[in-house]
């Protein structure tokens, strides 16, 4: 029995879901020591830096340690400079769940911030909790996270629910589209994309025409392509990372379907996905939760573009890293904010009693159920190469 017992557990499908029960259930001694040194607050990151959402990692990871490496040159955090330890999890749960308990108990982080995707975050949020690490801007809008149960996660940006939202408004009630299809991956965020999107429609009386999925972490998207084309859909919501988009948008164009509007969320990245397009520009709609990363107008962008040009140069201004630039500047203030002794717990209860906080005219409110600092989407296309609003 023994023998057959790791038979069936050896199996790949179900590696996963064997190491989320361990590490709940059979946790690891909590750490000693908090993450907070005399000198450094050690944070951690576990991200997809390779593999097709590579991207999306790279530019998150780029943007938190811009404003990290910003703090350190200047007033610290009460005498203390911050650390990003960031490890690689491919955009699969079961190496995030490695990378996660690495670096709660090997390398004893004070907090989790920057984690890329809705799957990987699923996997991970428990060992965070059972730790009581706080685990700060995930790069998703998944619904799970914004339940006032998870008490150790804070969010910056707004849910897909918001996201799909917005876009079915903006399809149906200033477009007057009636045939909207969505492809989704194949995975928690593909499903919470698909959900949100169903609920904005029904609220407008509409159902969707279609409904197809890929695979995640791959570009088998043909077959889904060919469904959707077949429906004569008038916009498709492409609910996936910045490559199948791609990939499904190129055959779109390339094979009849040269009016239809392809809408994204902003979870695949629109830097990268304007990339990975070329030189198609026309007809593409991505909902955004942050502000443009190339306005000055708030003092947050200068600050960011500033700290790009100084410590990442050899990237361009984006969506992405503003938005990872915005999670590490929360994580600074909140930080500096807590009197005395810095610990997790103090750490939380400054959120949640500040409640209000203004990163350089970035208006975030939380409060005790409300973990969610950012609300609004913006909606943006693709015009001269660039990305712009699309208001």
């Amino acid at each position: 029995m023994r023998i057959e017992y790791f038979s069936y557990f050896s199996h790949k499908k179900y590696v996963p879901l064997l190491l989320i029960l361990i590490a709940v259930f059979f946790p690891p001694p909590a750490p000693a020591d908090s993450g907070v040194t005399g000198e450094y607050i050690i944070v951690g990151q576990s991200c997809a830096l390779s593999g097709p959402a590579r991207d999306l990692g790279i530019h998150m990871k780029a943007g938190i340690e811009a404003a990290f490496k910003q703090c350190n040159e200047g007033s610290m955090v009460n005498g203390r400079k911050v650390l990003l330890v960031s490890m690689d999890d491919y955009y699969e749960p079961g190496q995030a769940i490695r990378n996660t308990n690495h670096l709660i108990y090997m390398d004893k982080v004070f907090a989790l911030i920057g984690e890329v995707g809705t799957p990987t975050s699923k996997a991970v949020v428990p060992i965070a909790a059972t730790a009581r690490v706080p685990f700060l801007a995930p790069y998703t809008g998944a619904r799970f996270l914004r339940e006032p149960t998870h008490k150790n996660v804070i969010n910056i940006r707004a849910g897909y629910d918001q996201e799909t939202e917005r876009i079915a408004r903006y399809l149906v009630e200033q477009k007057s589209f009636t045939r909207i299809a969505c492809f989704y991956q194949n995975d928690s965020y593909g499903r919470a994309g698909l959900a949100g999107i169903k609920n904005a429609l029904l609220r407008r009386n509409l159902n969707l025409v279609a409904v197809d999925t890929y695979q995640r972490n791959t570009l088998a998207v043909m077959g889904g392509f060919l469904r959707i084309r077949a429906a004569d859909p008038q916009a498709v919501l492409l609910v996936g990372a910045y490559q199948p988009a791609a990939e499904f948008i190129k055959l779109g164009r390339a094979k009849g379907m040269t009016d239809t509007l392809f809408c994204s969320l902003s979870f695949a990245g629109s830097g990268s996905l304007k990339r990975a397009l070329r030189d198609i520009e026309t007809g593409i709609i991505i909902s955004q939760v942050v502000p443009s990363p190339e306005h000055t107008d708030l003092e947050i962008n200068r600050d960011y573009q500033q700290a790009m040009a100084d410590f990442q140069p050899e990237l361009k201004l984006g969506y992405i890293s503003f938005e990872g630039y915005i999670a590490g500047r929360f994580f600074i203030e909140a930080a500096r904010r807590v009197t005395g002794k810095l610990t997790r717990h103090k750490f939380m209860n400054t959120i949640e009693q500040t409640r209000h906080f203004n990163l350089g005219g970035l208006e975030m409110k939380f409060a005790p159920n409300d973990h969610q600092g950012l609300d609004r989407i913006y909606l943006t296309t693709i015009r001269d190469n660039r990305i712009v609003p699309l208001d």
